[in-house]
């Protein structure tokens, strides 16, 4: 037994000491970026570039759109947001994969400001991050930090900033953004890559859905103005009719590959459409939390 105390008290010690040193190592390279640029004059810079757009100038659904599908405790939480680490460590390790992030938006200025291009250790950066996300909520307000956020974001095809993307992307100034292209536009920067709307215009769909149901869940758009928006965006959507009757029948097919649902025969069908809730997840869910 004192042998087994003797080995945790070593492992513990052991512990300690790395994590001591990876994360001054990380404080480090965060007072370093300061001392070859001020965050006053980092935040100058960008307020001065041609391509600025201020906050108050976007339209506000743009902002709940962001705030709502990016870190929808923005308001509340400093820094970073431990209930979002939390839950990311958490999904990550039963899924055995990284499926999800705890970067705050402040965490995201503070990359985009010093760490965009930093090919350092991954671990020694996100703790530089950190430092940096400290010191931007302790010198600027929330508005400030979301500014900086859509101004320095990038939204894939060598565009930077919402007004670049508006203006390649739209064709248009961010403040004469329509609900629907602001909604389009918020999900884009998780992954550019994958959701551009010159890539993928399907992946950029089903992501724009996303960005309406967490907008909906989290109080910045009613139920019905949801379902008039994925109208847009699926001009196929099933009757609220037929997805009620499916829901109440229990025929609603909750299977992820059109593959097995053609070779199950156990399949039902609500009429002749099948209803596929891969094909529409967040059409289905808002009309089961409306009253049927």
């Amino acid at each position: 037994m004192k042998w087994f105390k003797r080995i945790v008290l070593i492992l513990f010690i052991a512990i300690v000491t790395v994590a001591i040193a990876v994360i001054a190592d990380g404080y480090g390279l965060y007072k370093d970026v300061l001392e070859e640029v001020s965050l006053e004059n980092k935040v100058k810079e960008v307020r001065k570039d041609e391509d600025f757009v201020s906050l108050t100038s976007l339209p506000t659904k743009y902002q709940q759109a962001v705030i709502a599908v990016e870190d929808h405790r923005f308001k509340e939480h400093g820094a970073i947001d431990l209930i979002a680490i939390g839950r990311a460590i958490w999904v990550n390790i039963t899924h055995f994969e990284l499926r999800e992030g705890g970067s705050t938006i402040t965490q995201q200025v503070a990359k985009n400001l010093y760490f965009i291009e930093d090919n350092s250790n991954p671990i020694k950066r996100k703790i530089a991050e950190i430092f940096m996300a400290f010191k931007l909520e302790s010198m600027y307000s929330k508005d400030d930090i979301l500014e900086m956020y859509v101004n320095t974001i990038y939204f894939g095809d060598g565009y930077y900033g919402i007004k670049q993307a508006c203006n390649g992307y739209l064709d248009k100034e961010p403040q004469n953004m329509t609900l629907y292209e602001a909604t389009m536009m918020a999900g884009i920067p998780n992954a550019p890559s994958v959701y551009a709307p010159t890539v993928n215009p399907d992946l950029t769909k089903s992501r724009q859905q996303k960005v309406i149901n967490s907008m909906v869940e989290y109080g910045y758009l009613t139920q019905e103005e949801a379902i008039r928006l994925l109208k847009q965006i699926i001009p196929t959507i099933p009757t609220r009719a037929l997805i009620i009757n499916a829901i109440a029948e229990g025929n609603i097919i909750p299977y992820t590959s059109r593959r097995s649902c053609g070779k199950n025969k156990s399949h039902t069908k609500a009429t002749k459409t099948t209803i596929y809730l891969k094909k529409y997840p967040v059409v289905i869910k808002l009309y089961r939390d409306l009253s049927l």
